[in-house]
C-alpha cells in the first residue's frame, strides 16, 4: 500500500437511504462520512473495500 491516503468516495450525491442506511452516492454511513477525515489509511481502505457489497443490492433496485 502506498504512502498517501485513500480518496474519499465521495460523489455530492448526499441522500442517506432509510432503508439501507447508507448514502445513495457514496455508499457510506453517517458515521463513516463524518469520522472519514479522522481515519486512519487502513480502515480507510476497509471503507472502500465493502463498498462494491453495498452498491450491489442498489443496483440490483435500479434494474427492475
Amino acid at each position: 500500500m502506498s504512502g498517501a491516503d485513500p480518496g474519499s468516495p465521495c460523489t455530492a450525491v448526499c441522500v442517506l437511504d432509510s432503508d439501507s442506511g447508507y448514502c445513495r452516492g457514496c455508499f457510506r454511513t453517517i458515521d463513516e462520512i463524518a469520522a472519514w477525515g479522522s481515519l486512519g489509511r487502513a480502515e480507510k481502505q476497509r471503507i472502500l473495500d465493502a463498498l462494491p457489497a453495498r452498491r450491489a443490492p442498489a443496483a440490483g433496485k435500479q434494474a427492475r
